[in-house]
């Protein structure tokens, strides 16, 4: 009886954990609407009240992008959940995509950057040389919350 007990409450933890979604070091397990940007665009995002969104920038760490959050958007209109990156190919420099995870919170406004320096020392850091510089740029979601 108290093995059956035990083995019945271990299942019931491993579907627990099962459900959540949150393996390979992933925050997240859904990336809601996903809005794709680029350096050098502004998108338009458009999302309701309550709901979750992503913006997704193309990322290769092995060819020097560094994909980060510029500033926390209008916390009223919109709150930064996590950044996720997902490989497409899976071996050493294939790259693959970064999401900016967010939800919607309140009818507004809000402007996101997120900013690639393309081959920068670290993150905080701007670009060394003119190479640099002439890779990085940022791209632009103007955020609609209705």
């Amino acid at each position: 009886m108290i093995r059956r007990t035990a083995a019945t409450a271990l299942l019931a933890l491993l579907m627990l954990g099962a459900g959540t979604g949150c393996g390979a070091g992933s925050a997240v397990s859904d990336y809601g609407k996903v809005i794709k940007g680029a350096k050098g665009s502004t998108v338009t995002v458009e999302v309701g009240a309550g709901q979750r969104f992503s913006l997704a920038v193309a990322d290769n760490v092995s060819t020097g992008d560094q994909w980060r959050l510029v500033a926390v958007p209008d916390a009223k209109v919109a709150s930064f959940i996590s950044k996720e990156y997902e490989s497409e190919g899976g071996g050493t420099g294939s790259g693959g995509t970064s999401y900016f995870v967010f939800n919607g919170k309140h009818p507004g406004n809000t402007e996101i950057r997120l900013y690639d320096c393309w081959r920068c020392p670290n993150a905080s850091a701007g670009p060394v040389d003119e190479q640099s510089k002439a890779q990085s740029g940022e791209a632009i979601f103007a955020v609609v919350v209705k």
